[in-house]
C-alpha cells in the first residue's frame, strides 16, 4: 500500500470529483456519467462516503448507504485506473467496515471484479436480486 495514500471519511464531496474519478476508474461503464443530476444525487444521498487521496486529490472511493447496525451496501468502489492493484480498494473496504461495525458489508460485483473479492476474503452469495423497471414487479 503507498504510504502517500490519506484515507478519511468526507460528508461534502464535489460531485465533479466523483464524477471523474468514475470515469478514471473504469467504473463509470456501469454508472451514469451522462446524468450529472443522478451523480449529484448519488453523492449527496450516499451516508457513508470513505476516500483515498494523494496530495489532495481522490484517486479512490468506497460510497456507501448504512445504517451502521445491520447493513452497509457499498454501492461504489472505484480507484483510479492508474492508482490500481496498491491496496488502495481493500483498504477503502477494510475501512468502511470497521466504520459501520456490526454492520454486514453487502457490494455487487462488477463483471470484471468478480475474482477480486474472494481473493481479498469476501463471501460470495448466491441469493441477490434486482429490479429495474417497477412495472415488471408482478401482482
Amino acid at each position: 500500500m503507498n504510504n502517500k495514500i490519506q484515507y478519511s471519511v468526507e460528508d461534502n464531496l464535489e460531485a465533479q470529483e466523483f464524477l471523474e474519478l468514475l470515469i478514471d476508474s473504469s467504473l463509470g461503464e456501469r454508472r451514469p456519467i451522462d446524468d450529472y443530476g443522478r451523480i449529484e444525487k448519488m453523492v449527496r444521498n450516499a451516508n457513508l462516503i470513505v476516500t483515498a487521496r494523494e496530495d489532495e486529490k481522490l484517486v479512490g472511493i468506497a460510497r456507501s448507504i448504512t445504517d451502521f447496525t445491520y447493513c452497509t451496501y457499498l454501492s461504489d468502489l472505484a480507484v483510479k485506473c492508474s492508482y490500481q492493484k496498491k491496496g488502495i480498494g481493500k483498504e477503502l473496504i477494510r475501512l468502511t467496515k470497521q466504520i459501520s461495525e456490526p454492520a454486514k458489508l453487502i457490494l455487487l460485483s462488477a463483471p470484471a471484479a468478480i475474482d477480486y473479492y474472494p481473493k481479498i476474503g469476501m463471501t460470495k452469495h448466491n441469493y441477490c436480486f434486482v429490479l429495474d423497471d417497477v412495472t415488471l414487479l408482478k401482482k
